[in-house]
């Protein structure tokens, strides 16, 4: 017996006994189109002198072999040992037959299985096989923004339909020329059958144009009034010479546009934010090199690692005390989200031209330099802010037009919106041993989407529609729940347009009729509305799901743990609606799949003005105090705040205080990310946000690290008859409010509080486990996006005898729960 194992450790073994010349049946799924697997399949035949055939099927690939039991043995080993870099065996079956006589291995046209599907690869950073001919001269493609082959380039974004050939992508339009048919059709070649092959004679090309609305605008930039006309190396050219002068340039990429600047012109940045109506949210960095990287963040072996990956996803990194980038790309922050080029037309935006000798629209004067891009360009999102990035060129020219200088453009098409993902490493702390690092994806799309989260079961095919914020769904059939790309807040008709048609795509490329639909318990979200409509037009049944249940499902589906498992979920974020009609957000669960009970939860308080309290701090400052029997000082800074920033201050503070009385318009919440926000405001911090979670962000970033003690909350004990107990941050008021009188630095009452959040978490735990005999926690939700606090929970728990899990592959934040979502149903639906 030869042993194999598939990619979930299960045995892949040779049935017995071989003859001396047999035939044998393979067929493989998962990840296994798109990613070279035919030409490795052929190759390793003619190896092994096999003959037969090799093909794509709607389910993944197909081979016939025969030949001698040797040489088949050995091709069964190499298929699953030596499998191309970007596939992923999920599946691999083979069973003996007659042999047909066939003389000699080919690759025959795929099959059309009616039902059947297959996983998809996402999109692949380029190859250093690529990269070394795109800057070599007498290569074919020498510059070329399109270069790519079997192991990289686009794939997720421009795929329309599966099997994964040429037709059914957006390069059906380019008709190969002589050369790159010869590679797309050689077995040999790296090239062979892939699909977005191309070259400058036969593929798309890049352009420059200059923006309309603002020619002539009097602004930072030094760019003049002329409409510019370059293709290839002169546009590429062109925009390294205006970004370098501080203009804003639009440049379509794999998924969408990025408008792009120099991070070290703090004209352009502010220019940039003021016309993106994005006054602090971070922007995110494209730097040329690792070297680059490493003069303006400190970064450890797993950062290192991950920026170089084929993935090439947004990382967190700590940004160096000494970095000249601009304090606009992130106000108030610590770290930065930093990417490596993941294009051909990235690497040759940073690259080095030759002197340059030509008459520039730009300037009245003959141009003789060498030119090349800002070292560190600003890239992020082609929009205004909450849109959904622009993907066309025409929209682009319509949307961005007000938002840029000009446009870097290209004509492939692009088929399905991906924004860059984001990803963090987080050191698990480990008594006396070198700490084990966790990367968790805090935002998953480009790199990652559409690959599959693989089930504990097999689930029917249910769709999930996700939440209101950081929305993402998900469609599930058999052993995989295929979480989508990031769509966006869905606050806006945009955004719900790209939710639709991700949802039609989803469904078209993995052949999945939802038979079962999972949503939201919040009336108001327009995820809800949509499951709701579309069951009552189509029939299908549906299962509202309480928001942080699904949170702590999603942990627990990720880290595959069976359909009778139970643990200790602590959901903590910023909202969700709650079965009794309350905003929750900081719930201590009893948890399954097919249910939950709430042990503990922050205890109610009044959220004064409804959202507006979300987007003003100081109103949950206020209401705390009120709560904790804490006068309304001036000498507070969220009583400052008011009387010296707003119209009518006193009238607005009796108003409030009738909210606080009779609860009019003051829903009660008891959200941790709302305690944040009333922290963030009595420390002084942040009295109004721009963006989701900036107090919270902002009170983190001033933690001083040396400070031990903390603020205590009231926990009471469980008795055999108790649940749903509330947990009082009274005692927690009342001593940072006698801390700021005292005079205490903002750094050391942050830390405090940090602190005294985990130790309430780790007794809130200890008490559940005591009751129930649980001994998993599962943290989910948003707020364990403070990496202070999750450090200081999660060594506790562990020195406690917890096994805690933390997300890993699909984001703590509400980008996860539809997840989450889907198992419960599955769990609740089915018998």
């Amino acid at each position: 017996m030869v042993g194999m194992h598939n990619s979930d450790g299960s045995s892949i073994g040779l049935q017995q006994p071989l003859p001396d010349k047999f035939a044998v049946k393979i067929r493989i799924n998962g990840i296994v189109q798109g990613v070279g697997f035919r030409p490795f399949v052929y190759n390793m035949a003619m190896r092994n002198s096999l003959s037969g055939w090799v093909r794509n099927s709607s389910s993944g690939v197909d081979i016939f072999a025969e030949g001698s039991r040797s040489q088949i043995e050995s091709f069964l080993l190499q298929l699953v040992s030596e499998k191309p870099p970007l596939a992923v065996v999920d599946d691999f079956q083979h069973f003996f037959t007659q042999t047909q006589g066939l003389n000699g291995f080919e690759i025959i046209p795929s099959k059309e299985i009616s039902g059947a599907f297959q996983p998809i690869s996402p999109d692949v950073s380029i190859c250093p096989d690529c990269l070394r001919e795109l800057f070599d001269p007498n290569d074919i493609r020498f510059h070329y923004s399109f270069i790519n082959c079997t192991n990289c380039g686009p794939r997720f974004t421009i795929i329309q339909g599966i099997p994964y050939d040429r037709p059914n992508t957006t390069m059906n339009s380019f008709t190969m020329c002589a050369d790159c048919a010869s590679q797309y059709g050689d077995p040999q070649d790296r090239r062979f059958h892939a699909q977005p092959v191309a070259c400058p004679k036969c593929g798309p090309n890049v352009w420059l144009e200059l923006g309309q609305e603002n020619q002539g605008k009097n602004s930072h930039s030094q760019i003049g009034q002329t409409q510019i006309d370059a293709q290839g190396d002169s546009a590429i050219k062109m925009t390294q010479l205006l970004l370098s002068k501080g203009a804003i340039v639009a440049i379509k990429g794999l998924g969408g546009f990025h408008l792009a600047c120099d991070a070290l012109n703090d004209g352009a940045v502010i220019q940039l934010r003021q016309r993106k109506l994005r006054v602090d949210k971070p922007f995110a960095l494209m730097m040329p090199d690792m070297q680059t990287i490493e003069q303006h963040c400190i970064v450890n072996d797993e950062e290192r690692a991950l920026l170089k990956s084929r993935e090439r996803p947004i990382v967190i990194l700590q940004r160096r005390t000494d970095s000249k980038i601009c304090e606009f790309v992130a106000p108030n922050q610590h770290t930065l989200g930093v990417m490596l080029p993941y294009t051909p037309l990235h690497y040759l935006l940073f690259a080095e031209f030759d002197e340059v000798d030509r008459e520039s629209s730009l300037n009245s004067n003959k141009l003789r330099a060498k030119l090349s891009s800002p070292s560190v360009l600003v890239m992020t999102s082609g929009n205004l802010s909450e849109e959904p990035i622009a993907t066309e060129n025409n929209e682009a020219r319509e949307k961005l037009d007000s938002l840029s200088d000009a446009f870097l453009m290209h004509n492939r098409p692009i088929h399905i919106r991906t924004d860059d993902s984001v990803v963090r490493v987080f050191p698990n702390p480990l008594e006396g041993e070198k700490p084990q690092f966790t990367v968790q994806q805090l935002r998953r799309s480009r790199g990652y989407a559409p690959y599959p989260i693989r089930l504990p079961w097999n689930s029917i095919p249910i769709l999930a529609t996700g939440a209101e914020l950081k929305n993402t769904f998900c469609l599930v059939r058999d052993q995989y729940a295929f979480l989508s790309h990031h769509i966006g807040d869905l606050e806006n008709y945009e955004t719900l347009c790209a939710f639709e048609n991700g949802i039609k795509h989803f469904e078209k490329l993995f052949k999945i009729k939802p038979e079962l639909i999972a949503y939201d318990l919040h009336p108001d979200y327009l995820a809800s509305r949509y499951a709701l409509d579309r069951a009552d037009r189509e029939k299908i049944p549906t299962i509202g799901i309480q928001h942080h249940h699904a949170h702590i499902a999603a942990c627990m589906v990720e880290h595959r743990l069976p359909f009778d498992s139970e643990v200790i979920g602590v959901a903590l974020d910023g909202t969700g609606y709650g079965e009794d009609g309350a905003i929750w957000g900081g719930e201590f669960l009893l948890a399954r799949y097919q249910g939950y009970q709430r042990f503990y939860h922050l205890s109610y308080t009044p959220l004064p003005g409804g959202d507006l309290a979300i987007r003003e701090p100081w109103r949950m400052a206020l209401a705390w105090m009120d709560k904790s029997g804490i006068s309304w000082d001036p000498k507070l800074p969220p009583v400052r705040h008011v009387l010296d920033n707003k119209k009518n201050p006193e009238q607005l503070l009796t108003t409030l205080s009738h909210q606080l009385k009779t609860g009019l318009n003051s829903p009660p919440t008891s959200s941790i990310g709302r305690l944040f926000d009333a922290v963030s405001a009595l420390i002084g911090i942040r009295q109004e946000v721009n963006y989701e979670a900036q107090a919270a962000i902002e009170l983190e970033q001033l933690i001083d690290p040396q400070e031990k003690e903390s603020y205590p909350f009231d926990l009471p004990e469980i008795d055999q008859t108790s649940g749903d107990l509330s947990i009082d941050a009274v005692p927690l008021v009342k001593s940072l409010v006698n801390d700021y009188a005292a005079g205490t630095k903002p750094g050391v009452m942050s830390a405090r509080f940090h602190r005294g959040l985990a130790d309430m978490i780790y007794q809130a735990c200890v008490a559940i486990r005591k009751r129930s005999g649980v001994n998993i926690v599962a943290l989910s939700g948003g707020v364990w996006h403070n990496l202070a606090l999750l450090s200081y929970t999660y060594q506790i728990l562990q020195d406690e005898g917890f096994t805690v899990l933390i997300h890993r592959h699909v984001p703590p934040n509400d980008g996860g729960i539809a997840v989450g979502q889907a198992a419960i149903a599955y769990n609740r639906f089915t018998p």
